[in-house]
C-alpha cells in the first residue's frame, strides 16, 4: 500500500491526456479547435484544471551570455475541478483563440527555420506529476503581414532565420513579454552598406505595427550601428499599402542615398 501511494506521487498509474486538433493550421487571432481526451488510470484522480497554452522558444540575453528557454503564452482554462474514475474516458471540446501577437512559423507553406510552436495541454492532477501533452501547430501570417513578407521577396531579400527575443519594443503597445524577429539578407545593391534586416510584427485587432531593424556596415565592413523603421497602419491600410516602395525607400534612406532616417530603439 505504501509503495502504491509512492507510485501515485510520481504520477504512475494516473490519468493520461491526449489533445486532438481539428486542424493545426491557423493565424493570429483565429481559433484552434479540437478536444482534450483524458483516460483514467488505475485509481481515481482529482484534476484541479485542464489548461491550454502556446509554447515557443525564446532567447534571453544576459550580461555576458544568451540562454534559450521554452515560454508558454496565451494560457486559457478549459476545465476545472473534475474527477476521473479508474479507466474512465472523458472528452473536453475546446476553442482556443491564438493571441494576435503570436509569432508565425509558416510562410508560403514553408516552415520558418528556427521557429517551433506547439499547443501545450496542462493537466494539473492533485498529488501527482502533470503528464501534459504538446501538439505542433502551424501559425500562418495575417493577410496584412503577408503583404509585407511578399514585398521582401519581391525586392530580392533572402530569408535566413527567425527567432523570438525576450523584451519589449519601444513605442509599441506590446502584450507579450517577447517579440519575433524574422531575419533577411538585403538585396545585392545594399550589401555594401547593410549586412542584415530584421522584421518584427506586432498586431492588435485593428492595427499592425511593422518594425524594421537594419544592421549597417561601417568602414571595412565593421559594424556601423543599427537603424530602425517604425510603421503603424490599420490592417486594411496595410493590405493596400505599397510595401515594396515603402521598404525600398527606407533602405535607400538608411544606406545614405537619400539623407537620414529617424531611428527608433527597442
Amino acid at each position: 500500500m505504501v509503495f502504491k501511494r509512492m507510485l501515485r506521487a510520481f504520477g504512475v498509474g494516473g490519468p493520461t491526456v491526449d489533445t486532438v486538433l481539428t486542424n493545426p493550421n491557423t493565424r493570429p487571432g483565429e481559433l484552434l479547435t479540437g478536444e482534450v481526451r483524458i483516460a483514467g488510470g488505475d485509481h481515481p484522480a482529482d484534476i484541479d484544471h485542464v489548461a491550454l497554452s502556446l509554447v515557443t522558444r525564446v532567447e534571453f540575453e544576459g550580461s555576458d551570455s544568451e540562454t534559450i528557454r521554452n515560454v508558454d503564452y496565451g494560457k486559457v482554462f478549459v476545465a476545472q475541478r473534475i474527477t476521473v474514475a479508474p479507466g474512465q474516458h472523458m472528452s473536453i471540446p475546446f476553442q482556443y483563440q491564438v493571441p494576435l501577437e503570436s509569432p508565425i512559423n509558416v510562410v508560403g507553406g514553408q516552415q520558418l527555420h528556427g521557429m517551433t510552436l506547439g499547443l501545450r495541454t496542462e493537466l494539473a492532477v492533485r498529488g501527482a506529476v502533470d503528464p501534459g501533452d504538446l501538439d505542433p501547430v502551424s501559425v500562418h501570417p495575417l493577410q496584412s503581414q503577408e503583404r509585407v513578407l511578399n514585398a521582401f521577396v519581391q525586392l530580392g531579400f533572402r530569408f535566413t532565420r527567425a527567432d523570438n527575443e525576450a523584451g519589449r519594443l519601444h513605442g509599441v503597445p506590446q502584450q507579450l513579454q517577447f517579440y519575433q524577429e524574422i531575419e533577411f539578407l538585403p538585396p545585392q545593391q545594399f550589401v555594401s552598406k547593410i549586412s542584415q534586416v530584421e522584421l518584427t510584427f506586432v498586431a492588435d485587432p485593428h492595427s499592425l505595427w511593422v518594425i524594421l531593424e537594419a544592421d549597417r556596415r561601417g568602414g571595412m565592413f565593421r559594424s556601423g550601428g543599427d537603424s530602425f523603421g517604425h510603421f503603424h497602419l490599420s490592417h486594411q491600410e496595410a493590405v493596400g499599402a505599397d510595401w515594396a516602395g515603402i521598404i525600398h525607400n527606407w533602405m535607400d534612406q538608411i544606406a545614405g542615398r537619400r539623407g537620414s532616417f529617424g531611428a527608433f530603439g527597442h
